[in-house]
């Protein structure tokens, strides 16, 4: 007996409305997107199935870095097709050690565990901080704890958010794993008070992305640096939106001449393409692994190796860098002349904003509907906040007309 046949209508045949209402039976609620259905996209721009174009001012959360389809990753990924996409690391293939040795390089550490999403990575590195406190550190067995700050946004995985203070990520999806103390953001005495013996690292975001791009003092990171090796215990960093050019510099503790002993990476690694994370860190803590104490299929493959190795290389010229710290200079003179008339606050490093909106002009969410009207995608956060992270790509004209775009929103 042979199965039935279902006809399904081909999607280029069905508009924005239609594409809309069939994902509500078949695709499961977890996420709340703006009423537009992208078909196509060059550098900062995007077109509706409809052919519609909006200035893409979110940048797939800094996963779109260098604009969509880069020319120079495309060409990357192409090629690789080619040749090799997947071998699995049950062997070696000719692409990963140079994608790890510029990775590294691009750091300024030492080695590199390859996964493939942010909270693999996340996952990875607390795996490997428990690790070196019981092998190297000398913390007894299953009593290793880690600090991290509330507000976090560190991923979505059980662990992940049992150590989450959004109840919308974390309840109902208990028990969660112990272990964890959480301290106020940007409080360098909490995180002294909450250091003991057992602890194996101090886990933050240097930039609070979801919590709305908040900025810490300066000077909390180079204490964050010193009370860590003050006390025996790992720093590690979440660059996985704030890393990889995002604000002014190649990682965000660079701002404060900063070296974990451990990066957090992800979104940007994979210019868009493939999903490519990785933990960085210093030999003695990633040396903490053996054979099969911890792996994944995908991590490291030819595809995503050659995809990492062709965005280091778009770093390495320090090009991106520049033009987010120069725009961002005109981004944040824009979002100066907008406070009083709508915009009650902002926080901004590079490309990159948090900005608070008039509660009473709409929230968060409203604005970025009436934004998605003028040809601006951006996304809301935390009720009347908005968030603002175009590629770097972006010109001075592109991002004047995204702000005069917002400044219309307001009126």
């Amino acid at each position: 007996m042979t199965a039935p046949t279902r006809t399904v209508p081909a999607q280029a045949s069905r508009s924005s409305a239609e594409l809309i209402q069939a994902e509500s039976p078949v695709l499961a609620h977890n996420y709340h997107p703006l009423p537009v259905v992208v078909a196509r996209a060059e550098g900062v721009w995007v077109e509706d199935v409809e052919g519609r174009r909006y200035l893409d001012m979110l940048a797939g959360y800094s996963a779109l870095n260098f604009g969509h389809r880069h020319p120079a990753l495309i060409e990357a990924a192409h090629r690789q097709l080619d040749q090799l996409t997947l071998t699995s690391r049950a062997f070696h293939n000719d692409r990963l050690a140079g994608f790890a040795e510029s990775l590294a390089e691009l750091t300024g550490l030492d080695m590199v565990l390859p996964m493939n999403t942010g909270a693999e990575a996340v996952e990875s590195g607390i795996k490997v901080a428990r690790k070196w406190a019981y092998d190297v550190k000398g913390v007894p067995a299953d009593r290793a704890t880690i600090v991290v700050a509330g507000g976090n946004f560190h991923g979505r995985t059980t662990t992940i958010v049992g150590f989450s203070d959004d109840d919308t990520a974390r309840v109902g999806f208990g028990p969660f794993a112990p272990g964890f103390r959480t301290v106020p953001y940007n409080d360098l005495a909490a995180i002294e008070a909450a250091l003991d013996e057992t602890t194996a690292a101090v886990l933050i975001e240097p930039i609070q992305g979801e919590a709305g791009v908040l900025i810490p003092d300066d000077g909390y990171l180079t204490g964050v640096r010193e009370l860590t090796r003050r006390n025996g215990c790992l720093f590690i960093a979440d660059e996985i939106q704030s890393g990889l050019g995002r604000t002014g510099t190649t990682l965000a503790v660079e701002h404060e001449s900063v070296v974990p002993d451990m990066l957090l990476l992800g979104k940007a690694l994979g210019g868009g393409i493939v999903p490519v994370s990785a933990v960085v860190a210093r030999r003695e803590v990633l040396g903490v692994l053996g054979p099969g104490q911890h792996g994944s299929t995908f991590g490291g493959n030819p595809l995503a190796a050659a995809v990492g190795s062709a965005v280091i290389e778009l770093l390495a010229t320090g090009e991106f860098q520049r033009r987010a710290a120069e725009l961002g200079t005109q981004l944040r003179s824009g979002l100066t002349a907008l406070t009083g008339k709508g915009v009650t606050g902002f926080r901004a490093r590079g490309l990159w904003a948090g900005v608070d909106i008039d509660p009473t002009l709409g929230t968060g969410r409203e604005i970025s509907e009436r934004l998605l009207k003028e040809g601006v995608l951006v996304k809301d956060t935390h009720g009347s906040t908005i968030r603002l992270a175009p590629p770097l790509t972006i010109t001075a004209e592109e991002l004047e007309s995204a702000l005069g775009s917002l400044e219309r929103a307001l009126g």
